[in-house]
């Protein structure tokens, strides 16, 4: 832990008690909020300053110095984002007069497109993955950790779960009779994602290696008791490079991202793909768009009555 992540501020501890018991804020976000309103209280310590007597003037000075220390415009923006949550936070408190934050502009970004793997792409490092799990000359311990990553490769694409709420799926969620899963994600919000015939095969052929006391589909030694977000990152490479895929275009989140680009490619409405994804916003699924743009452009392409028509001279 670096310096500046030591530096903090009852006022930062009351923001953030806030956001997890009233906005349902997870571990992951508490903890890269509590890092950047340690660096923008460093920031500010080194003015000579304080949050309550922050102005719009040293926001803008802020704003400035995380471009000049090389910040990406994303994450200069993501920053920013934090600091005027805390200072609304404040101003709402009575702790500040005034909210110096509201006239400050954020770095330009462009909102890039999601890396996403073609269906061609995704076939091969399934059907790889199923390949390995389904060899029969492995020794027990590395046939069963293909067995899992295979799970794990069927249940993503098929569900577009976010990897935290993958690794961390109950023993449960592999039951016999099991159609649809329910799941808790960001903010304890609760969606049903129903499961594909080659997840709950999958599924089946992994159960056996859980304990039966493992409360956790996918356990391991590890402080949470299931496997790793990092572990699982790691076991994915690997499957891409045995399916001869690029590495550095596979993650995790890229199967989420392959699992919405292809639903709407193939018709899907914006919002069951929200509702999938578990997005609380429909904005942050409109990434997706283009996707969209693309399908609408060849429908009307395809099926308008006049497109094929000469237009009649006047």
């Amino acid at each position: 832990m670096t310096a500046t992540a030591d530096i903090i501020s009852p006022e930062v501890g009351d923001y953030l008690a806030m956001l997890a018991a009233e906005r349902g804020a997870g571990t992951n976000t508490i903890e890269a909020y509590r890092r950047d309103l340690a660096d923008y209280l460093a920031y500010l310590a080194r003015a000579g300053s304080s949050p309550d007597r922050a102005d719009a003037g040293l926001l803008r000075a802020f704003v400035i110095d995380l471009e000049q220390r090389g910040l990406s415009a994303a994450t200069a923006a993501r920053r920013l984002s934090c600091v005027r949550g805390f200072h609304k936070f404040l101003y709402a408190e009575g702790v500040t007069e005034a909210d110096p934050s509201g006239p400050i502009a954020g770095p330009r970004r462009g909102r890039p497109l999601p890396k996403v793997l073609s269906v061609a792409e995704v076939d091969r490092l399934l059907s790889a993955a199923q390949d390995a799990a389904g060899r029969a000359d492995q020794a027990p311990g590395p046939a069963r950790r293909a067995r899992r990553v295979a799970c794990l490769l069927e249940l993503l694409y098929a569900t577009g779960l976010r990897v935290s709420e993958l690794v961390a799926l109950p023993r449960s969620a592999a039951s016999s009779d099991a159609r649809i899963l329910m799941v808790k994600g960001k903010g304890g919000r609760e969606r049903l994602v129903p499961l594909t015939e080659a997840a709950r095969a999958a599924m089946a052929v992994h159960l056996p290696a859980v304990p039966e006391d493992s409360p956790w589909l996918f356990p391991a030694d590890s402080e949470s008791g299931h496997l790793t977000r990092q572990a699982f990152a790691r076991d994915l490479k690997d499957a891409a490079a045995t399916a001869g895929l690029r590495t550095d275009r596979i993650s995790p989140h890229v199967l989420r991202h392959a699992f919405a680009s292809h639903l709407l490619h193939n018709g899907a409405d914006l919002r069951i793909v929200q509702e999938l994804l578990g997005h609380a916003d429909i904005s942050t699924t409109q990434i997706y768009t283009h996707v969209l743009d693309d399908r609408l452009k060849a429908m009307v392409r395809d099926l308008h009555p006049l497109m094929d028509d000469p237009v009649a001279e006047t």
